[in-house]
């Protein structure tokens, strides 16, 4: 059985989301560009990632794929085209296939989300230290959100910046237990950036895991 824990199409990435996902730390294999749309997804157990990919690229070749990953318990697949159709081609063949869904996914829930105004200096170093995104500057407002499964975090932020084009992306962690969003800008950036996450995961179909 393979279990289907996000199934996430991202359409037209923004450009700073796109340049986060194809730096070499993230984009494996092929860097997606901003326009193009995107379709990433998470299963257990881990290996059987190795199956979705296969039907995905059987039926659509032209795909990029950017990130093929395993974890501990569960396997990640990015795919990339500047063709949606594509996209939604190779989306139905990893659904048929396993004979899953898109509503079987989990369904993505905050955790957190709280803005920070005023940045202090020393905050914003230490943050610094370990970002894998833009520069936190002090004296900016950060925006901080925490999401299960991991992997929303990347729609999540994609469509932040579309909100709010001018705010900062700090940082996306979207691997582990939770994902993880920083964001800095105006605190109405923050505001606007906010309501879009929670607008975008609230719009989202999946089912409740159990515990």
């Amino acid at each position: 059985m393979i279990e289907l824990r996000v199934y996430l199409p991202i359409h037209d990435l923004q450009p700073q989301f796109a340049a986060w996902l194809s730096t070499p730390v993230r984009a494996r294999g092929y860097p997606p560009f901003a326009g193009q749309h995107s379709l990433i997804i998470e299963v257990a157990p881990a290996l059987s990632i190795h199956r979705i990919a296969d039907l995905a690229l059987k039926k659509a070749p032209d795909l990029e794929p950017g990130l093929l990953f395993t974890e501990r318990q569960f396997g990640l697949l990015e795919l990339h085209s500047g063709d949606a159709a594509e996209i939604e081609a190779a989306g139905r063949a990893i659904l048929d296939g396993i004979g899953a869904k898109a509503a079987d996914q989990h369904a993505p829930r905050i955790v957190l989300h709280d803005i920070i105004t005023d940045l202090s200096d020393q905050h914003a170093i230490i943050l610094n230290r370990s970002r894998d995104g833009s520069m936190l500057v002090p004296g900016a407002s950060l925006l901080i959100c925490e999401m299960v499964p991991a992997l929303f975090a990347c729609v999540a932020v994609n469509e932040a910046e579309r909100a709010a084009p001018h705010a900062v992306i700090v940082d996306v962690q979207m691997m582990g237990v939770s994902g993880r969003v920083f964001m800095s800008g105006t605190e109405q950036e923050m505001e606007l950036a906010r309501d879009a996450i929670t607008q975008t995961l609230q719009s989202i179909n999946g089912r409740v895991p159990h515990e």
